[in-house]
């Protein structure tokens, strides 16, 4: 055994948790914004808990893959969901025969707040939302907006700019937010409403063009970027990340937990890692509003989808 095993020592901790390696199941591929931020979180938080904290992809159904697998893991908090809060509170909605997510998960802390932006290839004929909703119109039904799958909040996005913009946008689903930017980046995809970690550096780059940010406000990150409400289309849309474990866990473990968790947050490694992901920290909410917090949102956003009429094809 190597001497940097010592670094995260074997040993079962007095309160019963950790008693070996974390999984943290993230229910996309890699490269997305809930896979980089949960890497960063577990890069944080390993040497703090003295175990390895293992992110573990399983993308598929708009994260639903890697909801079930954590709803159906032993409720001890050796495997947890860093979710999308759209995995949560969306799915249901829009997937025939998906399970109660709200309750087959234990909610157990919020750990960022996001916005999306609004992402083109860069030889689209478009600098602006403007110019892009005159391409719109110019040439009905042409342009195409990938997401990370159906009812995830970049599907919303896009759903909710071509209903207030009146144009019509084909959709076209991904396992994730990272292969569906890198066919925008291709070129085979017009435009994506991404979440900001995965998409800021490639707008930096040059690789992708930002028209637009989804929120009230402009992002630090990208600051020269308008949001879509400047630009006269009444459109937002916010977005979360947060910690889950499986219905059962015992309160004492997702209260351990909960309070490791928030001490990373307090990490400035953790606000170094938002900041440059153009991401926030979230509202402080115990364990108990951050379930209320995730209800009341289900129900708000369940009649918005049927409204819509977004479902899972």
């Amino acid at each position: 055994m190597g001497s940097g095993a010592l670094l995260l020592p074997s040993f079962a901790r007095a309160d019963g948790w950790p008693s070996g390696p974390v999984t943290m199941v993230v229910g996309y591929a890699a490269g997305g914004g809930a896979d980089i931020n949960a890497r960063e979180l577990a890069q944080i938080m390993s040497p703090m808990i003295g175990q390895q904290m293992i992110v573990d992809n399983k993308g598929g159904a708009a994260g639903s893959v890697g909801v079930r697998a954590v709803a159906s893991a032993k409720p001890d908090g050796q495997t947890l969901f860093y979710a999308v809060g759209t995995n949560v509170i969306i799915n249901p909605h829009v997937q025939k025969g998906m399970i109660d997510t709200l309750a087959a998960l234990a909610p157990i802390c919020q750990t960022t707040s996001y916005q999306y932006v609004l992402a083109v290839n860069p030889k689209v004929a478009a600098s602006t939302t403007a110019e892009l909703v005159a391409l719109a119109k110019k040439d009905p039904e042409t342009l195409t907006y990938s997401s990370s799958g159906v009812g995830g909040n970049n599907h919303l996005a896009g759903a909710l700019f071509a209903e207030a913009a009146g144009i019509k946008l084909t959709h076209v689903p991904y396992k994730g937010t990272g292969p569906a930017l890198a066919d925008v980046m291709s070129g085979q995809i017009t435009m994506n409403f991404s979440s900001l970690p995965p998409a800021v550096g490639q707008v930096k780059a040059g690789n992708l063009r930002a028209l637009a940010v989804t929120g009230n406000k402009r992002v630090k990150s990208l600051p020269d970027v308008p949001t879509l409400k400047e630009q006269g289309i009444d459109v937002e849309v916010l977005g979360w990340h947060g910690l889950f474990g499986p219905a059962k866990t015992p309160a004492a473990v997702l209260d351990k937990i909960e309070a490791e968790t928030k001490k990373a947050m307090k990490n400035p490694k953790w606000e170094e890692a938002l900041s440059k992901d153009g991401l926030e920290l979230p509202p402080d909410r115990t364990r108990a509003e951050f379930a209320k917090f995730g209800r009341r949102r289900a129900r708000l956003l369940g009649k918005k989808l049927k409204a819509l009429n977004i479902e899972m094809e």
